[in-house]
């Protein structure tokens, strides 16, 4: 009589998520993957969603379809609302599921920092339906200027992002280069020279975690592309309208985005005593301390190991690795081999400002401009998940570099909206 299969119960679909499933495909553990959409989202890209430069599907890859041939795999659509680890059961929108293992890699949410004010009206861009939001935002008040009111006008043409990290870089960029190279086009009767786009940092730097090199290149690759860059600058309010800064300043705009930080979807039910800034702490193998079956991975997760004692940057190749490291740790398990120990290997960081604009920096080299744009584009390609979307990101790519044009400026709105 063969042993009862064990079950597995994995909340998020994000890139350590749907690695942890995909490992896990066809080996001897039923797999629920629980997900409040779906389908897996390709992050660092949302912001070529958000600047009309392609579409929400090139970026976006449904459960079902990539795990459509898999016998132990079930994908549920809902909300994980608890967790009951005293009877090995998560609590979701749609029911009660028991569990063997839960592995959460519920990743993170904007953290607006306690301001309730800013967090009512900033646009954010943690979702493909964020990222559609700021398109549809941005291509309204383009519409709304041409019979805008005077004293409207400024508020329209001003975007202000906040956060210089590498979504605020290449949001930065990217509506730079729509100011320069669309909307003359777009239309041809309007006067756009107004149109400002503002990158407010609270450190002394654009790209601050990056190295030196990378700093001074994206701010000048920024500052050539006509990007008003503040360091030292936060944002205290924003009502909508107007945007209040520590130093007194303050900015008209009715297209604030904020990209100034992260916090960890934290599920109720564990203790909170085990948590360190929203992350769950986690042993070397990604089990959560005080509990037997319990693992988090990813953004979530907050491991300290000897070259990581403060635990590792929320990243994408962090999040995929500890999900293939766990994963094989189960089926070693399962087989009773010894399972290894989890640890990173920095294979560097990188962020795009423009055309033939980009800083990369390796663990073995750092370099900026041509090489790096074309290295960056190249990466992003190889770690899109299906070759289809590969090649309509490519022709994509191709036609907007040849013609400086894509004509992806949909604007969709529900009925609501």
């Amino acid at each position: 009589m063969k042993p009862e299969r064990k079950k597995v119960v994995l909340v998020g679909g994000g890139f350590a998520g749907l690695h942890v499933a995909k490992a896990l495909n066809k080996s001897d553990y039923d797999v629920m993957l629980i997900d409040k959409q779906n389908h897996h989202q390709f992050q660092p890209l949302y912001y070529q969603v958000a600047s009309a430069r392609l579409e929400p599907s090139n970026i976006s890859f449904p459960f079902r379809k990539i795990f459509q041939k898999s016998a132990n795999v079930q994908i549920r659509l809902a909300e994980v609302t608890g967790i009951r680890s005293e009877s090995n059961q998560v609590e979701t929108s749609i029911g009660i599921y028991d569990y063997d293992y839960l592995i959460i890699a519920s990743g993170c949410k904007t953290n607006f920092f306690g301001n309730a004010e800013i967090e009512k009206h900033a646009l954010s861009m943690k979702t493909t339906e964020e990222s559609i939001e700021i398109r549809n935002r941005i291509l309204m008040n383009f519409e709304k200027l041409i019979t805008a009111k005077a004293e409207e006008r400024e508020s329209l043409l001003n975007i202000v992002l906040v956060g210089a990290g590498p979504t605020g870089v290449e949001l930065a960029g990217a509506f730079s280069e729509m100011k320069r190279n669309i909307l003359p086009r777009d239309y041809p009767h309007m006067d756009f020279s107004g149109l400002k786009v503002y990158l407010l940092e609270g450190s002394k730097n654009t790209l601050n975690s990056m190295s030196d090199q990378a700093k001074t290149a994206s701010r000048k690759y920024l500052e050539e592309l006509g990007v008003i860059v503040k360091t030292e600058t936060f944002v205290t309010n924003y009502d909508g309208k107007t945007a209040v800064l520590n130093t007194g300043e303050t900015i008209p705009s009715q297209s604030l985005i904020w990209a100034a930080g992260v916090t960890g979807n934290v599920i109720p039910g564990l203790n909170p005593e085990n948590m360190v800034r929203n992350r769950y702490k986690v042993d070397r193998y990604n089990k959560v301390l005080g509990t037997k079956n319990i693992y988090a991975i990813g953004d979530i997760a907050y491991m300290e190991t000897p070259k990581y004692p403060s635990g590792h940057p929320q990243l994408a190749n962090v999040a995929i690795n500890q999900g293939k490291n766990l994963a094989h740790n189960l089926v070693k398990m399962m087989k009773g081999k010894e399972q290894v120990e989890y640890e990173y290997k920095d294979l560097g960081s990188m962020a795009t400002v423009g055309k033939h604009k980009a800083v990369v920096d390796l663990p073995f080299w750092k370099f900026h401009g041509y090489l790096a744009w074309f290295f960056w584009m190249f990466l992003h390609l190889m770690l899109i998940l299906s070759v289809r979307n590969k090649l309509q990101i490519f022709f994509n790519w191709a036609w907007n570099y040849i013609a400086k044009d894509s004509s992806l400026r949909l604007i969709l709105k529900t009925k609501k909206e």
